[in-house]
């Protein structure tokens, strides 16, 4: 006897049976806010882009197709996040020390170690005075690559000068008992020295590359009549530079044979760079920096390039009107991303653990005021994925950095400044 088939019946089993197997596949998972969301692996999808907010500037268009609004992806692994403390005041930078404790600045002109279960020690002396208003104060922070037999640290911080402040690299010995800074010298100071009421765009982030030089980001100090030095080569205003340990100019910069320039300078035309990190892939040089009404940027930094504010940005001034000649122009160097409305990207870093292996490669930024942290999927020097993570906790979140455990560790510049762990 012969048994006959429903086609319809079949047909509609074989397809419910294709979506449950592709949703098993695809689906994601974000453990922190229990959602489901499909295709986020970071390859080619149609998902929307993480931004919905409409555009300080909608008639400026992208300069190619992957340079704003990406489409979104979401992290498939169970990720756990946590907070190790919440008892520092306005925290700015954070590394790790070889046996696993963290240490921190405070943007009021302290220095502490941290330890793994959030135990905060006192303020480590030896300091000098910090002009702490607005955007400054005491910020970046990072160890000599030979400190576990040097014991130096250094940090930038807002200087108090003589005809205003200015922007200064220090470095001092952590003395035996780790109570205080020993021989503490300025090594460097950013030119010129700023006497106006501006307090913001300092920048600034440090960061050794693997031959023991040091780069250090600075921003162009806000106001109308000294942000044009970022343009100039006889001023670190709005620049990277690249010094020694000594703060000294590193021999091979871009600059060092060009008549009137600072033989130190590495790039040029930046507003308020506040994050620096290489990327594992190509050894090259990434930043983040805060744009004007929106316009906040991804940089790839070239040796010698411009980056073009104030004469090109995305975004808008303050008033409204547009930035110099608007978005692009000769000589001049595109961003890799940018998002508006801002979101004021400062710390980022590279994820190369193994804990989410997802996240290989990956670059993640701590945004201030998108108040979350940027997850960006990267393939050939393109933003192909973009994921917010932490939005839920509305905090201000100042520096990402992967801990020795593998996970990612984030602080936030609030009055009770937290440390966040994420991760397995």
């Amino acid at each position: 006897m012969k048994k006959y088939f429903n086609t319809n019946k079949l047909l509609a089993v074989l397809l419910v049976t294709a979506l449950f197997a592709a949703c098993n596949n695809k689906s994601h998972v974000d453990d922190t806010t229990n959602t489901t969301v499909p295709g986020g692996d970071g390859s080619a999808n149609t998902n929307p882009p993480v931004e919905t907010a409409a555009k300080v500037a909608p008639n400026q268009l992208p300069a190619f197709t992957e340079q704003n609004r990406v489409p979104g992806v979401k992290t498939s692994a169970a990720y756990k996040v946590s907070v190790i403390t919440s008892g520092l005041s306005y925290p700015w930078g954070l590394v790790f020390m070889p046996d696993g404790r963290m240490m921190v600045t405070e943007k009021p002109g302290r220095i502490r170690i941290v330890t793994s279960t959030g135990t905060i020690g006192n303020p480590i002396s030896g300091v000098p005075a910090v002009n702490y208003t607005g955007e400054s104060g005491l910020l970046s922070l990072a160890l000599d690559p030979d400190f576990a037999t040097s014991r130096l640290v250094f940090w930038t911080f807002t200087e108090p000068v003589t005809g205003g402040v200015t922007m200064s690299v220090a470095r001092g010995k952590l003395s035996a008992d780790e109570t205080a800074f020993e021989n503490v010298q300025v090594i460097y100071r950013a030119t010129p020295t700023y006497g106006g009421s501006a307090t913001n765009h300092k920048g600034s982030q440090l960061l050794f590359d693997n031959q023991g030089r040091l780069y250090v980001s600075f921003g162009e100090h806000s106001a109308d009549d000294i942000r044009v030095n970022a343009q100039s080569l006889s001023s670190t205003l709005g620049k990277i530079v690249r010094i020694n340990k000594d703060g000294t100019a590193a021999a091979g910069g871009p600059f060092a044979t060009t008549a009137g320039a600072k033989p130190e300078i590495w790039s040029l035309g930046h507003r308020n760079p506040q994050g620096l990190a290489f990327n594992p892939v190509t050894g090259d040089l990434w930043e983040s920096e805060h744009g004007p009404q929106a316009g906040d940027e991804i940089n790839l930094i070239k040796a010698g390039a411009n980056y073009g504010w104030p004469t090109i940005a995305y975004g808008l001034e303050y008033s409204g009107a547009k930035v110099g000649n608007g978005t692009q122009q000769n000589g001049m160097e595109q961003p890799i991303y940018y998002w508006d409305p801002a979101i004021a990207p400062s710390g980022m870093t590279f994820y190369t653990g193994s804990q989410v292996p997802e996240w290989k490669n990956n670059l993640f930024v701590a945004a201030l005021r998108g108040m979350h942290i940027v997850r960006l999927v990267i393939s050939n020097n393109k933003v192909t994925g973009e994921e917010r993570l932490l939005s839920d906790q509305g905090q201000r979140f100042r520096r990402v950095v992967q801990g020795p455990d593998g996970a990612l560790y984030a602080i936030t510049d609030m009055a009770q400044g937290r440390i966040y762990r994420i991760g397995m």
